[in-house]
Formats: structure tokens, C-alpha cells, sequence
């Protein structure tokens, strides 16, 4: 019997190849997005299309209300998306985001009776989240242990980041052997009612940046045509 999985999915590159990776591995795959009060809300069209294109898999669309405390430029619109590269943690991180969807995703595990959760955070080519290193996601584990049934009767819900220690231009390879299809795909922190990206955000640039190294034509469209 084929494992069951939950992939957080949010219609970017990254989790929509982790989402291959996952049916590529052969477990049964419960694809997740949130509705949070993003800026970018066509990612959630995006997260539609790519969890509709790997055969079998399941795909639930949880609502929050994040805008509700702000303090993120995806969350309140008074705070403007950075076109440069910046200092520090930038504006464009979502307080305590990955901790609460991740909070969320441990529960539909337990509901479907999973035993694994994949994202996709990375720590190579990433915006400097802190919500997207090597040790939060092993504190997440560690909790993941302790505060679920599963975990408490020994089988505890394992936090899967395949591609943290990938460059971008790697994961577009990968992606692309998997017969990902980018086009569907949007990392815009502020795209457009129809998915077209701004190409000068952070995602944005790390996005074309990918392509570039790795050698395989960008399918993304831009509002611009850049």
C-alpha cells in the first residue's frame, strides 16, 4: 500500500516540484493550499492547475485570515513588494506562516492517516525566511513527535523537505526531468489577476535566475514581457 502524503503546495516552482517528486516516489499524494489573505491570490489558480496535473491527487484549499495581523507586504497592502535586493530578513516574509500551515498540514495528516508532510522550503537560493532553515524544520519534527496521536503511539509524522539543499537552477532541472510543467506555475509575490508576474520582486528574480543557470527556457509570463 502506497504512502500517503500531504504536500503544502502554493502554486510556485518549488512546491510544484515537490509535488512531482512526491508521486515520482510513489506515494498517494493530498495536495494543500491556503487562501491566507495573500497579495498574490492567482498562486492559488496556479496551485489548482499543477495539483490537477499529477494523476490521483487529492487537492483542499484551507482558508485564513492573515491579513488579520499583518506585517508582511503579501499581507497588508500598505506595505509595498521590494523590486531590490535588501538587508536582513526582508518585508515580504509572513509572520509565523510555515509554522502555521505546517500546524495545519500535521492535522489533515493525522485526519488522512499520513505518515509524511513535504514542502518546499529551500535554504540555497531563498529570500532569507527564517521559517525556511534546516533547524526550524527539525523543531517542527521534534513537535510533530510529541503533540499528535501518531506521535504518541509511535508513529510520528515525518516533515519531508526534498529540495532544501538545492540550488534553484536544480530544482528546475529536476522538475523539468519530472515532466513538470513551469507554465502553470506562479512565485510572483505580485502577480497579476491572471498570473503574470512583475519580474522584479525577490521571487521573481531568484525565478529567472534559475532558468538562466540551468539552461532551460523560462516559460513564466510577465506583465511586461520582460
Amino acid at each position: 500500500m502506497a504512502k500517503r502524503a500531504v504536500i503544502l503546495t502554493s502554486g510556485g516552482l518549488d512546491s510544484a516540484t515537490v509535488l512531482a517528486m512526491a508521486h515520482a516516489a510513489g506515494r498517494e499524494c493530498y495536495s494543500l493550499s491556503f487562501d491566507y489573505g495573500q497579495r498574490h491570490r492567482s498562486e492559488l489558480v496556479a496551485a489548482a492547475h499543477v495539483a490537477a496535473a499529477v494523476p490521483g491527487t487529492v487537492h483542499k484549499v484551507v482558508g485564513l485570515d492573515l491579513r488579520g495581523i499583518g506585517g508582511s507586504a503579501l499581507t497588508d497592502d500598505a506595505i509595498d513588494v521590494p523590486t531590490m535586493p535588501s538587508e536582513g530578513i526582508p518585508v515580504t516574509y509572513v509572520p509565523a506562516r510555515n509554522t502555521v500551515f505546517l500546524s495545519i498540514a500535521l492535522g489533515w495528516a493525522e485526519v488522512l492517516q499520513a505518515s509524511e508532510i513535504h514542502l518546499g522550503v529551500n535554504a540555497v537560493d531563498y529570500s532569507g525566511y527564517p521559517d525556511c532553515r534546516p533547524v526550524f524544520i527539525d523543531a517542527f519534527r521534534n513537535l510533530a513527535a510529541v503533540a499528535t496521536k501518531a506521535g504518541v503511539e509511535g508513529s510520528p509524522i515525518d516533515i519531508c523537505t526534498p529540495i532544501i539543499d538545492m540550488s534553484k537552477a536544480d530544482i528546475i532541472r529536476a522538475g523539468t526531468e519530472l515532466g513538470v510543467d513551469y507554465s502553470l506555475t506562479v512565485s510572483c509575490y505580485q502577480a497579476d489577476a491572471e498570473g503574470a508576474a512583475c519580474g522584479a520582486c525577490d521571487s521573481c528574480r531568484l525565478r529567472i535566475e534559475g532558468f538562466q543557470a540551468a539552461g532551460i527556457a523560462d516559460p513564466t509570463r510577465y506583465q511586461h514581457g520582460n
